[in-house]
């Protein structure tokens, strides 16, 4: 005891003796700065320092004992962070972390290329490489012309003959066949096997002569290796191509088409969300459930609930249904497959339902997920459909479908979600509860969702702040997201061709033209006679509408051709309408026949202009007596004919359930519909002959007119016309 005791004693006292000499250098060394920093002020420094401050400064040092355990966490933690960074996704040794994402086994595939193409181009160096200042003997006399020149000779023998090489005294000067001169140091001969008198005579001539041992075998060997090499690897790698070539393959080999093309977008990548879905408020409160069973499964499984297996979303081109899934994803945090229905159907048969079996159980390992199929239609048609009998390929594909989604556990919170804007071609199976039980119906945006989705893809631009967005979205009916998008887009790039800074008013409203009328063909060559009568054509149907009831306002003429017209007339609704009344259809088919009565009028000539118009007319007056009743000679009785295509549709033939009796009736009271709105368009043209003519020749002058104009234009004739009739009173009075 007494000797712990003195060694702990001892090792105070040194621990302290230790302290001291620290404290002792720590003063020497702040003394010297002094003296460096102020010499002039040393004495009066050193005087100020007292014992007491000496002490308080002591007691801001560490003793030995803290010191060294601080020392020893940091070995700790410097360490353990070279142990992080050495660690590897596959656990195996190595300096890359899971944040790098590296590649090892393409890094290693990298480095064994570099290796072999090193290694050949070193044999091949080594198999062909000659000094240029080695000198080729052909014959044994020339050599021998040069033996007194020789200082070292090196014989290799072989089993035909030897190799026979060395070096000059000093450089020779030879003369090639050619006649150039050149000077050599070393020298090189063929020649058959070597004699004991020929050595001996070269040895007694001062020369030194060594043997040498053939080294080459080896080198011989690999060199007549390399081609066969080269040639399976080669074969390995288009065999490889052909079976997919794994992950690098991306599954488009020629033995890999029963794979699933499906794109996988992981979780932790950008997320697309609700925010970035503006409009399709009811579709979103659809598929939140979806979200909720993605997110928390359990709470739906232990009170017995099971989720939709399949969501089909439905709606017209260019409404956001994609954008929805992939929203979907992106709320629910999973991974997301993504896969287009042509993708399954390839011309051998069984292909489709190998891919569609690859998917489901891509989908099962990467559980919670979602499966999207967009255009599902490619693929869920209708079985038994079409000339023959349907494509065997395909309803295949349908019944593996059909199968892995009845099929796989509700416990793998694998949900399907597919799109199509046929929904009345697919199977009934398909519809079924416990598959695409669930249909969310993504329609054209109204008023307010137009104008959100215009605020979603401005964000994404430069734009002036003075631009409404609610002037925007009512000018631009029955528009879908895409078009919207589209409209922004063009303005961007008005915006960038005119190297403005963001987009103004005057953008918005080039884009929204090009897209809802077309784009302007200024270029055409248009003579003045094709002019004027574009001209009175549009300004007839701009007048039937100002004078017609219920009637769409008239937003912009113009003659420029745009798209296939030669002129447009655009209409802007002053509020959305869902459902249409008889007054307001008969005014739809005056404005149709405005143009062509107008040229009637005023030419006295029928054109071709007006075929569009007639075609949209027969078509409404037919809906007006077939599908919508009414015609007061038909009644309320739907005589609609489906004319399905063959291939699209359920049968390949069709009994018709109307009469000639009937059919012929149905013709005439079309044709009573569209005379009489031929005979109410010309007595409303006839009454305003007058406006006719100032509004053609405004136009024929501006090109375009606006709304705003062309109410100035109709007021001023008006006023004209009111004049001129007083006029006339005035003279007939005093008459």
């Amino acid at each position: 005891m007494n000797e712990n005791k003195d060694k702990l004693t001892n090792s105070d006292n040194s621990n302290q003796n230790l302290k001291e000499n620290e404290n002792k250098d720590t003063e020497q060394n702040h003394s010297q700065l002094e003296e460096q920093n102020e010499p002039a002020n040393k004495n009066s420094k050193e005087n100020q320092e007292s014992k007491p401050q000496k002490q308080e400064r002591d007691d801001d040092y560490l003793d030995l004992e803290e010191f060294e355990s601080k020392i020893e966490k940091i070995k700790n933690q410097l360490k353990s962070s070279f142990e992080d960074k050495n660690s590897r996704p596959d656990g195996k040794k190595g300096f890359k972390t899971d944040g790098d994402k590296f590649k090892w086994k393409k890094s290693g595939k990298t480095i064994f290329i570099w290796f072999v193409i090193i290694l050949i181009a070193f044999l091949f160096m080594q198999a062909f490489d000659k000094p240029g200042n080695t000198v080729e003997f052909k014959s044994i006399n020339e050599f021998n012309k040069y033996l007194k020149d020789i200082a070292k000779i090196e014989i290799l023998n072989t089993e035909n003959n030897s190799e026979i090489s060395g070096k000059f005294l000093h450089p020779v000067t030879i003369s090639s066949q050619t006649g150039i001169a050149k000077e050599y140091q070393n020298f090189r001969l063929i020649y058959p096997l070597v004699t004991i008198l020929e050595t001996e005579n070269w040895i007694e001539n001062g020369i030194d002569v060594q043997f040498k041992e053939d080294n080459s075998t080896f080198s011989n060997i690999l060199i007549s290796l390399i081609p066969w090499i080269l040639i399976l690897g080669i074969w390995i790698y288009i065999l490889k191509r052909m079976q997919g070539g794994g992950n690098s393959g991306g599954g488009k080999g020629i033995f890999s088409f029963g794979k699933s093309r499906a794109k996988l977008v992981n979780s932790d990548k950008k997320k697309v969300t609700f925010e970035d879905v503006a409009g399709a408020t009811e579709a979103k409160e659809e598929l939140k459930e979806v979200i909720d069973f993605l997110k928390v499964p359990q709470k739906f499984l232990d009170i017995g609930a099971k989720i939709p297996r399949g969501v089909l979303l439905t709606g017209p081109p260019g409404t956001g249904k994609t954008l929805l899934a992939k929203a979907v994803a992106g709320e629910a945090g999973v991974p997301f497959f993504s896969m287009s229905g042509a993708d399954f159907v390839e011309m051998f048969v069984g292909v489709g339902a190998s891919r569609v079996r690859d998917l489901f159980e891509q989908g099962k390992k990467h559980a919670p997920c979602i499966i999207f199929i967009d255009e599902l239609d490619a693929v869920g048609r209708h079985r038994g459909t079409g000339i023959g009998g349907g494509n065997d390929e395909r309803e295949q594909t349908l019944n593996q479908l059909l199968v892995e989604m009845d099929g796989f556990d509700t416990e793998d919170s694998v949900i399907m979600i597919a799109a199509t804007n046929r929904p009345d071609v697919l199977d009934p199976a398909l519809l079924r509860p416990g598959r695409f039980d669930r249909s969310v119906i993504v329609d054209r945006p109204d008023l307010k969702a137009r104008e959100d989705i215009l605020k979603v893809h401005a964000k994404k631009v430069k734009i002036n702040d003075d631009i409404n967005f609610e002037v925007i979205a009512k000018g631009t009916p029955g528009l879908s997201g895409a078009d919207l998008a589209n409209i922004i887009n063009e303005a961007a790039l008005f915006a960038a061709r005119r190297d403005k800074k963001e987009i103004t008013n005057d953008e918005i409203e080039e884009a929204k033209d090009k897209v809802m009328m077309g784009v302007e063909r200024k270029s055409t060559v248009i003579s003045e006679k094709e002019k004027e009568i574009t001209a009175y054509h549009e300004s007839g149907h701009v007048l039937v509408a100002k004078f017609t009831k219920d009637s769409d306002p008239v937003h912009k003429v113009t003659i420029i051709p745009r798209g296939m017209a030669m002129g447009v007339t655009h209409y802007l609704p002053i509020e959305e309408k869902h459902s249409y009344s008889r007054t307001y259809i008969m005014g739809k088919l005056l404005h149709l026949f405005g143009g062509r009565v107008a040229e009637e009028l005023i030419f006295n000539e029928i054109t071709t202009g007006a075929s569009n118009d007639i075609e949209r007319a027969t078509d409404l007056a037919r809906k007006m007596v077939c599908e919508w009743g009414m015609s007061d000679e038909v009644g309320p009785i739907h005589y609609g004919v489906k004319n399905d295509n063959p291939f699209l549709g359920r049968e390949l033939t069709r009994t018709s359930s109307i009469s000639e009796e009937l059919g012929k009736k149905i013709d005439d009271a079309i044709q009573t519909i569209m005379f009489n709105a031929i005979e109410k368009t010309r007595k409303i043209l006839n009454e305003n002959i007058d406006l006719l003519h100032a509004l053609s020749k405004e136009l024929i002058e501006k090109e375009t007119l606006s709304a705003s104009e062309i109410d100035q234009i109709i007021e001023e004739t008006k006023k004209l016309r009111t004049q001129s009739n007083e006029t006339e009173v005035q003279i007939s009075d005093e008459e």
